[in-house]
């Protein structure tokens, strides 16, 4: 099924350029932006329903992972340094993902305002956002007045407190838990059904873009997928460094280890298709299994390093190609968000387009200029899913040498494969 939608994926992006191409070269200007309007309609649909699932999503997803987090505190120690390292692997991603797309500016001189002045005119300012106003808006006056209205810092912190409430309970509120933990598994199907329609939204999305601007649109779409897999090159190299500092010699093989889970995840753009080889991989380095069984459903929801980058990396490339300039203040309230919002929703397939669109509205900006990044989001996706099992499985070995549960090796059968001359593998002392 990956596979094939993999397939469909590709040939609606072929198709889409095609398409936009023909319209660019054999329409005069009028008409290429008639037919990239109507082409638009069919991604307005899409984002509509990436919209309409939002707060909903949010708020089941993120009540259940704070009440269940309630039980890994109770571990106490482990869960506090677990938690301490996916704050920092955050925080390194997102700002990563902020200097390299600010050093590479994938987006510059696109001049996009132009095309989708005419639906929001007024939207493009963030004028508006303060210290002052980002503290206020915390607070919602009213969660429905907040969900109809997609507010979704509102959403998460009214989600904060109704998730601790439940677990600060003796008996944990099992009814209100069942139901809010089965509501996030229909919502999360709802999104499975949604993200279906993905091949069709990429098509009109590379048409309709690719007709008005040109086919000088693919070099920019080249520049901006490269940029990306050139900054999550850096951050492997990153992550590769913090866990060499921690473990040592033993980070080579680790990352052996996790290299055909790694594979799995970039092959289908699914970081939880990896999730058992994981489980059954780390054991071999000797991270002990109690430790990657608590650490990893941790990291799935709450340390999922590719998606960080990618959300900064991308929301800054939209409000670069529309001409949108946001001040050193205005980023590092997005960081914030940024680090907020993405918890809870980790687990959605595609999650990164749901978090960048929820932060385009929170900026006062069209959700539809998420379109721009759509037609390539999948190739992206194969990366950042990658980056997100690298990142889980060195969280998990770092969290066991500091809980003293990491084995000797030389106990452990340990079989990485041939090497390049088609010798063994040998491990370093």
């Amino acid at each position: 099924m990956n596979r094939r939608f993999a397939m469909l994926i590709v040939m609606s992006m072929i198709l889409g350029v095609g398409v936009g191409w023909a319209c660019n070269q054999f329409l005069d200007p009028a008409q290429a932006a008639r037919a990239a309007d109507g082409l638009s309609l069919v991604t307005d649909v899409f984002l509509r329903l990436i919209k309409m699932i939002i707060a909903p999503l949010v708020f089941t997803t993120l009540v259940a992972g704070i009440a269940h987090m309630e039980n890994a505190a109770a571990v106490g120690r482990i869960g506090v340094k677990t938690m301490g390292w996916f704050i920092g692997a955050s925080l390194v991603s997102l700002l990563l993902g902020l200097m390299m797309v600010h050093l590479l500016q994938p987006g510059a001189g696109l001049h996009m305002q132009t095309a989708v002045a005419a639906s929001a005119p007024a939207a493009a300012t963030t004028d508006a956002f303060t210290l002052k106003g980002f503290i206020t808006h915390l607070v919602p006056t009213s969660i429905v007045d907040a969900m109809a209205k997609n507010e979704i810092l509102q959403i998460v912190v009214f989600s904060l407190f109704v998730g601790t409430a439940v677990a600060a309970l003796d008996n944990k509120a099992p009814a209100v838990l069942d139901l809010v933990e089965q509501g996030a598994q229909i919502m999360l199907k709802v999104t499975g059904f949604v993200m279906k329609l993905a091949p069709l939204a990429i098509f009109a999305a590379l048409a309709s873009t690719i007709a008005t601007q040109g086919v000088s649109m693919l070099a920019v779409y080249g520049k901006f997928v490269l940029g990306f897999y050139a900054t999550m090159g850096l951050l492997w190299v990153l992550l590769f460094i913090a866990g060499f500092l921690v473990i040592g010699k033993r980070v080579i093989p680790l990352f052996g280890v996790i290299r055909d889970p790694a594979l799995l995840a970039f092959s289908t753009a699914s970081s939880e298709a990896a999730y058992p080889k994981i489980l059954d991989g780390l054991p071999k380095v000797g991270v002990r299994r109690r430790i990657v069984s608590f650490v990893l459903p941790l990291g799935y929801s709450f340390n999922l390093d590719g998606s960080m980058l990618y959300c900064t990396f991308a929301t800054i490339f939209i409000t670069q190609a529309h001409g949108v300039h946001l001040t050193v203040q205005q980023q590092i309230f997005m960081l914030l968000l940024l680090m907020v919002t993405s918890k809870g929703i980790a687990g959605v397939p595609r999650a990164s387009l749901v978090v960048i669109m929820a932060t385009l509205t929170y900026f006062g900006l069209p959700e539809a200029w998420i379109a721009l990044v759509l037609g390539v989001d999948h190739l992206l996706d194969m990366g950042r899913s990658a980056t997100n099992v690298v990142g889980n499985s060195v969280a998990a070995a770092v969290v066991a040498k500091w809980e003293g549960e990491l084995d000797d090796i030389e106990d452990l059968d340990l079989d990485l494969g041939p090497d390049a001359a088609g010798e063994p593998v040998k491990l370093p002392a």
